[in-house]
């Protein structure tokens, strides 16, 4: 084999070697960016609970008022945060729906080489198997009938004695 052979072997086998080194990168990157996410998600969740444990009642006004600062949850001291008459309640999930759309930007491809998102979500999103509640139902055991019950124990008319 000529050496010319062997140096472009040798620059595919690093092109490879690279390649693979850098999609490793990324697979561990987007595995702590969703390990971060859980535990800010979490994070969320416990001033969420708090929010609601530490607020002040205004039994007058019908009214529940943030008794501390939640710059993660978007309220402020004193905001309302519950009434009774004309007013859009605080939901959890939109709040998290907001970090989730600062993220996107953040969001890195895959590989177009390796097959891009079509081949990501057929591998990793697709063949996941999702456990309803009506895979999991299995129908009771069917019990077996005679029929209707048999008159004289099921001796039949011809066993009447006769006098």
């Amino acid at each position: 084999m000529s050496l010319y052979l062997r140096k472009i072997k040798s620059s595919k086998k690093l092109k490879h070697q690279k390649e693979a080194n850098r999609l490793r990168k990324c697979m561990e990157e987007q595995k702590m960016a969703t390990n971060n996410m859980k535990e800010f998600v979490d994070e969320l969740r416990t001033d969420w609970k708090n929010l609601w444990r530490n607020r002040v009642e205004d039994k007058v006004r019908a009214e529940g008022i943030a008794k501390h600062d939640y710059s993660k949850l978007f309220v402020e001291q004193g905001t309302v945060i519950m009434a009774t008459r004309d007013f859009k309640p605080l939901e959890f999930f939109d709040i998290v729906k907001e970090y989730l759309e600062l993220d996107t930007e953040k969001v890195i491809p895959p590989n177009s080489t390796i097959g891009g998102w079509g081949k990501f979500i057929r591998t990793n999103i697709r063949n996941q198997k999702t456990t309803t509640r009506a895979s999991r139902y299995v129908p009771p055991k069917k019990i077996p009938k005679n029929g209707q019950q048999q008159k004289r124990g099921g001796r039949g008319w011809l066993s009447i004695k006769l006098k």
